[in-house]
């Protein structure tokens, strides 16, 4: 929904905001999902969270009933969004804990795979609605303002109760061994029908835990900055206008998203001959390889956005644009107020898209690989409050990753932005190849199954 449409007192800040909230409220929530999923049928929080979900569109879709501060409202209906994607780390412990270390990987890449699926197909159900238009219908009956806006939102609620009936009907738990012998079936009949997990010998390597943790968090953290470096840059330096950088970009996005499915199914066969390890390896060295190409050279230097000093009109030094008052015409080019503009070579087309391909193979690559192995250094123990924190450690990062970039490329331009992002993966690099004997499966560690490859 339109922000600005429904408070005007809403600026590009609390915007920023209101797109944090989504990751914050997911942050809080995962850890106590988990817990929850350790000591009861993983259905309940899986209801409980979809359900909230449910109620937080519904919410977002009558943010514009309330007579004044229309945008807290739309910034607790995000949060509260967030809050209820908390089960991301409910579902990453089922399929670990029902899954054997030989199909782990395969089951991770699968569900990712179904995440890149959505990642399209969502914005382009968003824009098949926007047919509707802003004005839409009235609903009298329910006070419901049916429009461009609302209608996604609402399909997400209809899309969250059919995910409802689909847990309570079709869901039925097991758990299974790192060899893939059955130990637990839950379905929570009765007491006399489910088989007690037996006790679990040797600790968890909770030094590896940590690194896994870091890793993942740098990871995300990464792709948050690509995300969001995306329309600024190239209406800086390509010259695009916002509305050309918005679709230029958004079918890069969706491209990217084709890409990550097959990388996806990729994975599970290259992992299955060469180990988890040095495929999170690989795409990190692909990752760094996509943000070093990023690196303004030569002597070719982006168009200027000068102010218009004889109308006073100054440009924004934001990464949202803002147009000027008095002007109908948007100004392109890199503005005159990032002084850097003035002296840092343009980034060529070509080596935006070749960055594009490399990161889109690098990033899925490493982000089903960072949590499988996850999985598997935590072993058969329960793993939702450890899935909780891993997925707590991917929204903190989703979080950062939009601040940092914001202020270090507008105040110092793309060298340094991506200097540091560079330097960033540099460290993974360094820090996965110190640790790479420790990053290993729980069964493994303790000597109970011979690891076969990596």
């Amino acid at each position: 929904m339109a922000l600005s449409a429904q408070d005007d007192s809403a600026n590009a800040s609390f915007l920023g905001w209101v797109v944090a909230a989504y990751s914050l409220g997911q942050m809080v929530a995962s850890p106590l999902f988990g817990l929850w999923s350790n000591h009861r049928p993983r259905r309940e929080p899986l209801v409980c969270s979809i359900f909230i979900n449910v109620v937080a569109n519904i919410y977002y879709s009558y943010v514009y009933l309330p007579p004044s501060q229309n945008k807290y409202h739309m910034l607790m209906a995000r949060a509260l969004v967030g809050f209820g994607a908390g089960n991301v780390a409910v579902v990453r412990s089922y399929v670990a804990g029902a899954t054997s270390l030989k199909e782990r990987t395969g089951a991770m890449a699968n569900m990712s795979a179904c995440q890149a699926l959505g990642f399209i197909l969502g914005p382009a159900l968003q824009a098949a609605l926007s047919v509707i238009g802003e004005k839409g219908y009235n609903v009298k009956i329910i006070w419901l303002q049916f429009n461009m806006y609302t209608a996604p939102a609402l399909l997400a609620a209809c899309f969250g109760l059919i995910n409802i009936l689909l847990v309570i009907l079709v869901l039925r738990e097991h758990q299974v061994d790192d060899d893939g012998k059955q130990i637990r079936a839950i379905n929570y009949v009765s007491e006399e029908r489910v088989t007690v997990i037996p006790e679990v010998e040797g600790d968890i390597d909770q030094f590896a835990v940590l690194i896994s943790n870091i890793l993942f968090f740098v990871i995300l953290f990464i792709f948050a900055v690509f995300e969001t470096i995306a329309t600024p840059l190239t209406m800086d330096m390509f010259a695009w206008t916002r509305e050309q950088a918005v679709l230029y970009n958004g079918i890069i996005l969706a491209a990217i998203g084709f890409e990550s499915i097959l990388v996806f199914l990729a994975v599970k066969i290259v992992s299955a001959k060469v180990g988890d390890r040095p495929v999170l390896l690989g795409g990190l060295v692909i990752v760094f390889c996509g943000f070093f190409m990023l690196l303004p050279w030569g002597n070719h230097y982006p168009t200027i956005q000068w102010a218009d000093l004889q109308n006073k009109t100054t440009v924004e030094l934001s990464l949202a644009y803002t147009p000027s008052a008095n002007s109908s015409v948007e100004p392109t080019g890199c503005p005159s107020a990032q002084t850097w503009c003035q002296f840092t070579p343009a980034i060529h087309i070509a080596q935006y898209i070749t960055s594009d391909i490399l990161i889109g193979v690098g990033y899925p690559a490493c982000n089903v690989m960072s949590y499988t192995l996850y999985s598997k250094i935590l072993g058969p123990k329960p793993q939702g409050v450890y899935m909780g924190w891993l997925t707590a450690s991917g929204s903190g990062a989703r979080t950062l990753g939009p601040v940092f970039v914001s202020q270090v490329y507008t105040l110092l331009g793309p060298r340094w932005a991506f200097s540091l992002i560079c330097g960033i993966v540099l460290v993974a690099i360094v820090l996965l190849g110190a640790m790479y004997h420790r990053l290993i499966a729980f069964s493994v560690r303790h000597g109970r199954i011979q690891e076969e490859t990596g």
